[in-house]
């Protein structure tokens, strides 16, 4: 039986390490220039919870601004939301350790929440909305031009979920948007990134992550039971998730049913051959949009026995 040694093992450990921080930093470039994120002179708000994925976010942000060909800034902002027994330290001494700008905006929004929310219902919808609006007010105080969230993949295939489970509605997360105030463009670099790298990248860069005591505490969340299911639909059939997520960035408009983004009232034939038409039935569950899969072929039918 073979041992590894110390030495191989430090060996090995370094080199999954680069592999992986590779593999985030071209994910994190590429959203970033697919939707055009962050354009030259940009003061990027990077918003920082204190959990893995913001960590990340700032963290990947910052390398690939000094090799970036574009001038752009970078200021990291935390909402103090006054969690009992939150760490006002931890922040602060990590930011000054990475020589990045920052602000930290103090706001009460706990006692809000707690005093409105019945105990045992769901608390996010409400503290997500004032800590949204709080957010926007505090990038037009600063000047900034971008606001960059943490949400990942995995966030982003939850949410088209949780909106077709409990909404009705064929709605995700989008990698940018304008906010709901019109004044801010929200973007989401972290939008290519697998969940699992992120925690994998944050035990590697020992972030010190702060537990939420609001959202991070009620375990019966939709979102929570979904991000399960998928987890385990991963499992059972690893690349269903990505699978999804690239789902979501090809839509084919004709074979859905929103009678607003096709014409489906006026449709009338054409005379034209169209490869997006009625072929797209053609494939089986298990090989759907494989284009390599060799085509069907019917084996000879055996002669009809008769009785004359």
């Amino acid at each position: 039986m073979n041992v590894m040694s110390d030495a191989e093992a430090a060996k090995k450990a370094a080199f999954e390490a680069n592999k992986l921080s590779k593999r985030l930093h071209r994910q994190v470039g590429q959203a970033i220039a697919d939707f055009n994120m962050i354009e030259a002179g940009d003061k990027v708000m990077v918003c920082l919870s204190g959990g893995k994925d913001s960590y990340a976010m700032l963290d990947i942000l910052m390398s690939l601004r000094e090799r970036a060909p574009i001038d752009f800034e970078l200021i990291a902002v935390n909402l103090d939301q006054k969690q009992p027994g939150f760490p006002e330290h931890v922040l602060p001494e990590y930011l000054r350790s990475r020589g990045v700008p920052f602000h930290i905006e103090a706001q009460d929004t706990y006692s809000i929440v707690k005093r409105l929310v019945p105990e045992g219902k769901t608390m996010c919808s409400l503290c997500s909305r004032l800590r949204r609006g709080i957010l926007y007010r505090v990038a037009g105080e600063l000047g900034a031009t971008k606001i960059a969230l943490g949400h990942h993949r995995d966030d982003m295939v939850v949410t088209l979920l949780m909106n077709m489970f409990f909404g009705s509605r064929m709605k995700g997360m989008p990698p940018k948007l304008v906010s709901d105030d019109g004044k801010n463009v929200v973007i989401r670099p972290l939008a290519y990134v697998a969940e699992t790298d992120l925690e994998r990248w944050a035990e590697h860069r020992q972030f010190p992550i702060i537990p939420c005591t609001l959202c991070g505490s009620q375990t019966t969340l939709q979102r929570v039971q979904v991000k399960k299911m998928i987890r385990e639909w991963e499992r059972q059939y690893p690349g269903r998730i990505d699978n999804m997520f690239t789902a979501m960035g090809n839509i084919v408009p004709s074979h859905m049913m929103d009678r607003n983004l096709f014409p489906f009232a006026t449709l009338q034939p054409s005379g034209t051959p169209d490869a997006r038409g009625d072929k797209a039935f053609d494939e089986d569950d298990e090989g759907c949009a494989t284009p390599q899969a060799a085509p069907v072929r019917l084996a000879p039918r055996p002669p009809r026995e008769t009785n004359e």
